[in-house]
């Protein structure tokens, strides 16, 4: 409906006589919004306040010769101008419902796929090997995951990089733990707590000076390419990987070990990086170390920032690994868009080394890249999530606490689930209401982690919404009629059908601007729309004809649809019976 009013208004301006004098930039960049008052129709643009200037009269004025120069639409009810000079547009019932009959019968529910694909690398979740994932791997891990499903379902091409911290100097002593365990328990050794595995390893590295000169051996052989220790290493990836998979199946999270890119996938590439910037002028040498000074960014005594992209001993940091993982994405993926859910933390960092690569030619200026910042999960205290004993928060553990806390609650509910039943409603309710916790926060914001807030089945939650699609679904395990042709008779109708057409508005913007806590409004907001048409539109009830009945039953199904969809986009699953 928008791309019909927006050709509408530019045939309505190019009918104007003095349409010469109007900037071809205003008519490319008209907006069109939906209304939040439905007393003022269903869209509005300000293109005739836009226009006020170079044409010179009030907007008021150009509005009314838009309207009169708009051609006869069977879309468009009418259009009124309201305020200094808005044009409203009210959208004809026997459309909305057409429209709506035609969404019903799209798998896509009238999302279409996107006019420009691009091939998007996102880079989210990033754990660390030889450790656990805890609770600060959740925001990058559910942020990325929804807005890669949300790209995809919109047509892009996209690669998963998960970027896992699998190189540097602790590997050597990881390494020589790991022999010395496998030689004491076998070599069939399976770690089940990383945490205790590293800090044992570092105890013995402090204290045993034999196992510290071994440890920093293994770190120049494995550097150096020796078998035996990459053998080693690579073992100490794949049990990570293999612990964290479990966790993101858990977490209905679409990462696999193959969307694996960690920082070692690098190392081939630095020195001829390094030998690059510096033939280009880029580097220079400052006191042994290889430096790029960028005058865009100054250090605390105001000259430009250095950044060090060779140690004095030659040695590398993440500032050249992240220049060099730019330059792999495009280059190897033809990559048109990079995103970097990373924590907000890290963002001058991140603008630094990608400022270098623009500057050595490896960031084409037609490839966009932006980093999606997040803030951090707090406790109620307000300051970072930890345990009781102000220890990490282990991700397993919250995950083991939420499935905990649902089944005490559905025990409590006397629910008459099987026991399959009742695992899988555990699962998605638990899984669900952690996951949209984080999602339904501006991403840039901090959040406060609350379990009773999260868990509430009121309110702006997973749990709510699930049981919402359930409550609709039950619906129609009620009467064996079919839903029917959809009429817009009753205001709460009409309410109803404006919130369901706006689906793919909201779909979009998730992948516009990276932030999928606008499809969790809209979700919510929609749920809200439909109970207030439940209560006021009578679906079931004696007294409805048929017709009605059909007509309701069809938005009753076309709403739980646009839930279902949405949640998934999400990566929330819902039951038909809670």
């Amino acid at each position: 409906m928008k791309n019909h009013i927006l050709e509408l208004l530019k045939s309505g301006i190019n009918k104007l006589s003095c349409d010469n004098t109007i900037d071809p930039k205003l008519l490319e960049n008209i907006r069109i919004d939906r209304t939040k008052d439905k007393s003022h129709g269903d869209f509005a643009t300000n293109i005739a306040m836009l226009l006020s200037k170079s044409l010179r009269q009030k907007p008021a004025d150009i509005a009314r010769l838009i309207i009169d120069n708009l051609d006869n639409s069977p879309i468009i009810a009418k259009a009124e101008i309201a305020g200094p000079g808005f044009i409203n547009f009210f959208i004809s019932k026997d459309y909305i419902a057409k429209s709506l009959g035609a969404m019903a019968e799209d798998p896509r529910l009238g999302v279409g796929v996107a006019d420009k694909i691009d091939t998007v690398v996102v880079d989210y979740s990033a754990p660390n090997v030889a450790k656990e994932m805890a609770v600060h791997h959740i925001r990058s891990t559910v942020i990325g995951d929804a807005v890669v499903r949300v790209l995809e379902f919109l047509g892009h091409k996209v690669i998963r990089a998960n970027h896992v911290g699998d190189w540097g100097t602790q590997f050597g002593m990881l390494i020589a733990y790991l022999e010395k365990s496998e030689n004491e328990q076998g070599s069939g050794l399976v770690l089940s707590d990383f945490e205790a595995f590293y800090r044992e390893a570092k105890c013995l590295y402090d204290s045993d000076e034999a196992f510290a000169q071994k440890a920093r051996s293994y770190v120049v052989a494995l550097q150096s390419g020796d078998e035996y220790c990459y053998k080693m290493w690579q073992k100490l990836v794949n049990m990570t990987m293999e612990q964290n998979e479990a966790i993101y199946k858990r977490l209905d999270v679409t990462l696999t070990q193959k969307d694996t890119m960690g920082e070692s996938l690098y190392n081939d590439m630095l020195p001829v990086i390094v030998d690059d910037l510096v033939k280009k002028g880029l580097a220079v040498e400052s006191d042994g170390a290889m430096v790029v000074y960028l005058d865009e960014y100054k250090n605390k005594e105001g000259d430009p920032l250095g950044i060090i992209v060779r140690k004095q001993d030659g040695g590398f940091l993440y500032a050249t690994t992240d220049i060099a993982c730019v330059k792999y994405r495009v280059e190897h993926f033809n990559a048109t868009r990079l995103m970097y859910f990373i924590d907000s933390r890290q963002h001058q960092h991140l603008e630094s080394v990608w400022q270098i690569a623009r500057l050595a030619g490896y960031l084409p200026e037609n490839v966009s890249i932006e980093h999606d910042a997040f803030g951090m999960m707090l406790g109620k205290d307000g300051r970072p999530f930890k345990t009781r004993s102000g220890g990490t928060v282990k991700l397993k553990d919250l995950l083991d606490e939420a499935q905990s806390r649902v089944a005490q609650m559905l025990k409590e509910r006397n629910s008459t689930l099987n026991d399959a039943e009742l695992d899988e409603v555990i699962h998605n309710v638990a899984i669900g209401a952690v996951k949209y916790a984080d999602l339904s926060k501006n991403r840039l914001t901090d959040y406060i982690f609350d379990w009773d807030l999260m868990l509430s089945f009121d309110g702006n939650t997973a749990p709510y919404l699930q049981y919402a699609y359930s409550r609709i679904r039950s619906i129609f395990r009620k009467s064996d009629m079919q839903p029917g042709t959809i009429v817009i008779a009753h205001e709460a109708e009409e309410d109803l059908a404006s919130a369901l057409l706006a689906f793919p508005d909201a779909v979009n913007s998730v992948a516009n601007k990276a932030m999928p806590h606008l499809l969790c409004t809209y979700l919510f907001s929609l749920s809200g729309t439909f109970m207030r048409f439940y209560e006021a539109c009578p679906v079931l009830k004696d007294g409805v004809d048929d017709k009605t009945k059909q007509s309701r039953l069809a938005l009753c199904d076309l709403t739980a649809k646009v839930l279902k969809q949405g949640l998934s986009l999400l990566g929330i699953n819902v039951m038909e019976q809670m």
